[in-house]
């Protein structure tokens, strides 16, 4: 596949339900902001780049256009990154699931908790960065080339990640 736009329009199902599972999201009450659940999205996507070495960036993937430069703060230090203090252990523990899951402990959860976020917010993290793995795990498996793609050729569909949040 090309794009992802051409692997919507072959499988519909298929992607409809994965961004379904980011409306839901949209749908529910969350204590993670827009702009916070906007930034964990583009953090989780440059993660992936970085692993992989997967040519795109996080706004080809999520059709967002955050700050650049805080997702490279993040992406370089976590603890001396310009975000909310709060949100940094959040940031810790998606980039620990996203990177090396099987790593998770009981102590990867506490610093959140001790943030003062709730329970909700910890399944709203977990819940938004299991969805974007999976979307970032399917594009590049099925062969979705994000990098050749422009900003103006993006497809509504990857977009649709931006409005699901807005």
């Amino acid at each position: 596949m090309a794009n992802i736009a051409g692997l919507v329009a072959k499988y519909p199902r298929r992607g409809i339900l994965l961004y379904k599972l980011l409306e839901d999201i949209k749908g529910s009450i969350s204590p993670l902001s827009t702009g916070m659940r906007e930034l964990i999205i583009m953090y989780i996507s440059g993660l992936h780049q970085q692993e992989s070495g997967y040519g795109t960036d996080g706004a080809a993937v999520t059709g967002l256009a955050a700050d650049e430069s805080i997702i490279k703060q993040l992406k370089s230090d976590i603890n001396s990154a310009n975000v909310d203090e709060k949100l940094k252990p959040i940031l810790r523990f998606v980039k620990k699931l996203t990177l090396t899951p099987d790593q998770i402990t009981h102590a990867d959860v506490k610093p959140i908790y001790d943030a003062g976020w709730d329970e909700r917010t910890f399944h709203d993290s977990v819940y938004l960065c299991a969805v974007l793995n999976c979307i970032n795990r399917f594009t590049m498996g099925i062969g979705v080339d994000m990098g050749t793609e422009s900003r103006q050729e993006r497809p509504p569909v990857a977009h649709s990640l931006a409005t699901c949040l807005s």
